[in-house]
């Protein structure tokens, strides 16, 4: 897995390979604060004992099954206010790399989880450094379930349980592929192209414009995903009210 050569002009250029470590954006992070690591540098473990998702969870993998990274990024030209962005172009690099194999039945929950119908395949966390109004570091950590094919939790999947293969599945051939789509929707977000990166998203959205039970502040309701404003704020429908959540605001009712 230390040996990764993806057609990048930055992301994965640098690259820096541990066979175990507690937390890939723990140790990016340290990076950061020892010195000014270049932009695209890569971390990457086989095995992440004590890996961080969304909301706190801790990430379950098996060591030497899945991909386990961290992407070291500096995207100054965005404000405080406008992170948001970050999060569309990097599950959308990662559903860009994936969909040849899962075809159109990949999803972006959000934030910025990838599913597969009702299950989780992926989940990214996004820490950000500020310097004033603008971003200074975002630590990117990817976790992606290739080959491993037994969960505690029924919500999960994998590649190789999904769409089973005679072989497992190649995780370096797959790891070059996620940093180069990855590196494509960055170069997007940094030029400027927000139109079709908010299309994009919109357009792989989990349960976009679909009818679905949500739980916020202890309410259970019924609404319709209609959209994300310029913060990241979520747009559901309910009757003739439209109401905007927050990340942590509100939850998918699955199954």
């Amino acid at each position: 897995m230390h040996k990764i050569y993806p057609k990048t002009l930055f992301v994965g250029q640098n690259f820096e390979y541990l066979p175990t470590c507690q937390s890939t954006n723990d140790v990016a992070a340290d990076s950061i604060s020892r010195s000014e690591p270049e932009e695209g540098l890569v971390i990457l473990t086989d095995h992440q004992t004590a890996g961080r998702g969304q909301r706190g969870n801790h990430w379950e993998a098996q060591a030497g099954q899945n991909l386990t990274f961290s992407l070291i990024l500096r995207p100054f030209f965005l404000n405080a206010t406008e992170q948001f962005w970050l999060n569309m172009a990097i599950s959308l690099g990662i559903a860009d790399a994936l969909e040849p194999l899962t075809g159109a039945m990949l999803r972006i929950k959000w934030p910025n989880d990838i599913y597969l119908d009702n299950q989780k395949l992926g989940g990214i966390l996004i820490e950000n450094t500020l310097q004033g109004y603008s971003i200074a570091w975002s630590v990117i950590g990817i976790g992606l379930n290739i080959n491993q094919t037994q969960f505690r939790f029924p919500t999960a999947t994998s590649l190789l349980q999904r769409f089973p293969v005679e072989e497992e599945y190649n995780r370096p051939a797959l790891l070059t592929t996620v940093l180069e789509r990855l590196e494509q929707r960055y170069l997007q977000l940094r030029t400027g192209q927000l139109a079709l990166l908010k299309a994009s998203y919109l357009q792989r959205l989990f349960r976009y414009q679909e009818e679905h039970d949500f739980v916020a502040h202890n309410e259970r309701f019924r609404g319709s995903i209609v959209g994300v404003d310029a913060t990241g704020r979520l747009a559901v429908q309910t009757g003739d009210t439209l109401r905007y959540f927050g990340f942590k605001e509100v939850e998918f009712v699955i199954g």
